[in-house]
């Protein structure tokens, strides 16, 4: 299941390189905000933060919207600047929620942590290891959910406790795509940002979360199965067949073959 998601995630983004990359400059952009103007305001902290705070925001509305709109790529269609406005209109609450989510993970990394372990004592520890796992756990937990925002419920407290479920039942699997999203991102470093970027890990997550319900839809269909030997040969046969397989000349001159 991991390979063909990430040949179908690679093949999607390919098809669609110019879409990603204009998302991707848009991210960069809105990634301006809280990047480059709270330094400015370093005689202001109070301004400052205020001003990361609804930076984050922004990136995470522009992002929620992203994810609404790529989501049709991984059901192997495509999507427009209208379709991204129109998403834009709708994502926002959603873009909300996990900008403050984002933001409130930054406070307690740089503020709250270090304050507890500047305590120098068994408490101080406690807390320190307390919230840094609840954080591990959430940031584990909620990397799907603009995706499950974008596919499954657009009520935002039912889409955060799906987001949980998936992972308390999918733990080594929601690790690995932190994991492999780290890795994309590192990668995306080295071409500013603009492929794969913040738009191919927002597909690779989609393409996951929509491969992995196919496995609650075999397990609705048979009841009493062994949920720890999911026969993936079988559940992929026609997400397969669609997808196909493609050569290097393919790639670089698909009108050729």
């Amino acid at each position: 299941m991991i390979g063909f998601l990430i040949k179908k995630t690679f093949f999607d983004l390919w098809d669609n390189l110019f879409r990603a990359a204009l998302i991707n400059l848009g991210f960069i952009a809105s990634a301006a905000i809280p990047v480059l103007i709270p330094p400015l305001l370093d005689s202001v902290p109070f301004m400052a933060l205020i001003l990361l705070c609804l930076g984050i925001i922004w990136c995470f509305i522009y992002l929620a919207a992203a994810a609404l709109s790529l989501k049709a790529v991984s059901d192997y269609g495509s999507f427009g600047f209208a379709d991204f406005f129109r998403n834009l209109k709708t994502a926002w609450p959603a873009g909300v929620v996990a900008g403050l989510f984002v933001f409130t993970a930054y406070l307690l990394i740089t503020l709250i942590i270090p304050f507890y372990l500047a305590m120098n004592s068994m408490v101080g520890l406690l807390f320190s290891a307390i919230i840094f796992w609840t954080l591990v756990v959430g940031v584990l937990s909620l990397q799907f959910f603009l995706p499950i925002r974008s596919r499954l419920d657009n009520k935002i407290p039912r889409a955060i406790k799906k987001s949980f479920l998936i992972f308390f039942d999918n733990p080594l699997f929601c690790v690995f795509s932190f994991l492999h999203n780290v890795v994309i991102l590192a990668v995306s470093l080295f071409l500013a940002l603009l492929f794969p970027g913040p738009a191919g890990i927002l597909l690779y997550l989609d393409e996951a979360l929509r491969l992995r319900l196919l496995k609650y839809d075999w397990l609705e269909a048979n009841p009493g199965a062994n949920r720890r030997k999911i026969p993936w040969e079988v559940i992929l046969i026609e997400e397969q067949e669609k997808t196909g397989t493609r050569s290097f000349k393919n790639f670089i001159f698909p009108w050729k073959d």
